[in-house]
């Protein structure tokens, strides 16, 4: 167990560690960012920094020598940086949750191998192949590098009529996926959290809207059934208990709508903290930042209860010149992450809306 007093390290520098040490402050912990970009929105709440590469070896012991346990806000955290980190401090997340998650065929072949069901996918290796997965898994498809994909970045959809093998060229020929399209009724997502002894947490499934790729609008409750409610807390505790997780994990999903019959649909995990979740800042008893920090530290989990019905919408390029207004709204929680520029595409910030519970 971690006490109060000593040391978080948090590998990575944006609005996720900044919210991540901003719990940790509130719980007695000293936090030591490390990440390669100076002025990182994390540095400005953090007791110590360190800049540097992710690949600079000393500057990695440095940094693990100093602080008590080791998190990260990304799951791309390059392997050999996880693998030092271990070497001289505790990680959490583990290295299988970021190799997992990293790669998104082994990602789907480990949930498929839960029994949990996943769309359709198979990998390729060159253009002939390419042709011959699109005839089994048939088309609309959708093109997936298997690395280093977010936000809509890193696939094509593979339509009636598409050039399957100019779509790929324009993914620069990444090693890749091509998987079947679910066709969804809504996208939904758990966010839970587990220790290193076994405790679990969920909190309740929420329903996300994107808008160019990038999350807008997170509602909870989802508006699904409680059989699926609990089903989709189920596979996230299965998924957690598998990677012997320790944090807060989010498992993206998609409601598919069978003859009036709800499924779910596993798109992917990310092992870390996550967008969907914000809205427990202000809506539940305990934040997912807050509850990350106690997971990881070997304490107790807080509370996931919501505290009524919640919004959470992103604040992306300039929608955070509304900054002013929203703060003039009786109820609305405003977080700003500290990035000095808005640009189109970038989360800025988000606010957070509770109402009264519905009958």
């Amino acid at each position: 167990m971690i006490r109060p007093g000593s040391t978080l390290g948090i590998l990575g520098g944006g609005q996720l560690g900044r919210m991540i040490a901003m719990a940790a402050a509130q719980l007695g912990l000293k936090t030591h960012i490390y990440a390669p970009e100076e002025n990182s929105p994390a540095f400005d709440v953090a007791t110590e920094v360190t800049v540097a590469p992710y690949e600079d070896e000393a500057s990695l012991v440095r940094f693990a020598k100093a602080v008590d346990v080791v998190t990260y806000e990304f799951e791309n955290v390059p392997s050999e940086t996880a693998a030092t980190l271990s070497a001289h401090a505790l990680l959490a997340p583990n290295a299988q949750a970021l190799a997992v998650a990293q790669d998104r065929f082994l990602e789907k072949s480990f949930i498929a191998g839960l029994g949990i069901d996943v769309a359709p996918f198979e990998v390729f290796a060159d253009e002939a192949e390419l042709g011959e997965v699109l005839e089994r898994i048939g088309r609309p498809a959708v093109l997936k590098t298997r690395r280093f994909g977010y936000d809509g970045k890193g696939q094509a959809m593979l339509r009636p009529g598409t050039d399957a093998a100019a779509a790929w060229v324009e993914l620069g020929r990444a090693p890749a996926i091509v998987e079947g399209f679910v066709p969804f009724e809504r996208e939904v997502s758990v966010v839970a959290a587990r220790t290193a002894s076994g405790a679990f947490a969920a909190y309740d499934l929420c329903a996300n809207e994107h808008r160019h790729h990038i999350l807008d609008l997170t509602r909870v409750p989802a508006g699904v059934s409680r059989e699926t409610e609990e089903q989709a807390v189920r596979i996230a505790r299965a998924i957690a208990e598998a990677l012997d997780y320790v944090g807060v994990l989010a498992v993206e999903m998609f409601l598919v709508s069978d003859g009036g019959r709800e499924r779910l649909v596993v798109n992917e995990i990310a092992p870390r903290v996550h967008n969907s979740g914000h809205w427990t800042l202000g809506g539940a008893v305990t934040s997912q930042f807050e509850q990350h920090v106690r997971a990881v530290c070997g304490w107790p989990l807080g509370s996931a209860a919501r505290l009524g019905r919640v919004e959470m919408r992103n604040l992306i390029g300039h929608d955070v010149d509304a900054w002013e207004e929203i703060l003039a709204e009786p109820g609305a929680h405003l977080h700003l992450y500290g990035k000095a520029e808005a640009r189109a595409g970038r989360k800025m910030g988000h606010v957070t809306r509770v109402f009264p519970e519905r009958d």
